[in-house]
């Protein structure tokens, strides 16, 4: 959602995911200029190669190796939003790093947690623009459907292990 925000915004946009086929989902589907599959390609390379002139703006859900390479690669006076930390959540260690830390001082980057709730007061605004954008056919949700309440708890992990797919025909209408 993030990343199509963005480009609505006309930001170049890259996207990062653990499959071939979400990678192309992300490009082909979504519009985004770029996607780097965290399995199988080096990050922070690939990074380098799509972001040339550097990273203005990272929204990070994952935290770790992705947000390392990410910090390794932002411009000058650069924003990282905080969503989300999901490569330490079922870790019983701590996470150690982000090893490229020191590039908040040397990039002089700012840095701020998002929590959804914190906007709470522009929830109408937002809807009303998120609900534009879905009618022009600006916005896709795409959707993985499983059924049965009792399947929530296997859905939910899902999120963790990566295994959410999306069928091209899961896509909630934009009409």
């Amino acid at each position: 959602m993030v990343g199509q925000i963005a480009k609505n915004e006309d930001c170049k946009v890259i996207g990062i995911a653990g499959s071939d086929d979400k990678c192309t989902m992300l490009t082909d589907d979504l519009g985004f200029d770029g996607a780097i599959n965290y399995k199988s390609e080096n990050v922070t390379e690939r990074l380098g190669a799509l972001c040339p002139e550097g990273i203005d703006l990272c929204f990070e859900n994952v935290g770790g190796d992705i947000l390392d390479a990410s910090l390794t690669h932002m411009k000058d006076f650069g924003h990282v939003v905080i969503c989300g930390l999901i490569s330490s959540y079922n870790s019983n260690e701590p996470t150690p790093g982000p090893y490229m830390f020191r590039n908040l001082i040397m990039r002089r980057l700012t840095v701020r947690g998002f929590v959804i709730l914190d906007h709470e007061d522009r929830f109408p605004d937002a809807m009303s623009v998120l609900a534009s954008w879905l009618a022009e056919g600006k916005l896709t949700m795409p959707l993985h459907i499983v059924d049965g309440l009792e399947a929530a708890p296997k859905a939910l992990n899902l999120l963790y292990t990566g295994g959410n797919t999306v069928a091209p025909n899961a896509f909630c209408p934009s009409t």
